[in-house]
């Protein structure tokens, strides 16, 4: 059973950062795009460290709706689809102690990929006819 009991989960208006308080001390604002990157579901941390994703591409991501598990947890349901973590108390409390900890750890590991935070938009279709500067050549 959890030691840590949240007091607070608030959810902004924006759908981007979750407050958690707990009793005891400790008041954190995660942003939607740690939480995601920071799933505690199979799809992202794999069944070892060694298979724990590192996922780009989730600057923008949003939660749609926090929905209780038990007495113990959330469930996060974020707009690209992804439902499948369960944030225990404790692990929403470890999240926001080790933020700083835990978010330059995943900037470098994006850095060492060569991943971006930033949604990777696939390159327009090039068109038949026209030239470079005519718009319809795929570059511009």
């Amino acid at each position: 059973m959890s030691e840590r009991w949240p007091t607070e989960i608030r959810l902004s208006g924006d759908k981007r950062i979750l407050t958690v308080a707990f009793d005891g001390g400790g008041r954190f604002e995660l942003p939607a795009e740690y939480l995601r990157v920071s799933s505690p579901s199979a799809e992202v941390q794999g069944h070892s460290p060694a298979e724990r994703k590192v996922l780009g591409g989730k600057r923008d991501v949003a939660i749609l709706s926090v929905e209780p598990v038990g007495n113990y947890a959330v469930k996060l349901f974020f707009d690209d689809m992804h439902d499948t973590g369960i944030y225990g108390w404790d692990y929403l409390f470890d999240l926001g102690r080790e933020y700083r900890n835990r978010w330059s750890t995943y900037l470098r590991e994006l850095e060492e990929r060569g991943l971006s935070r930033d949604r990777v938009a696939s390159a327009p279709a090039k068109a038949s006819g026209g030239g470079c500067g005519s718009g319809s050549c795929g570059c511009h």
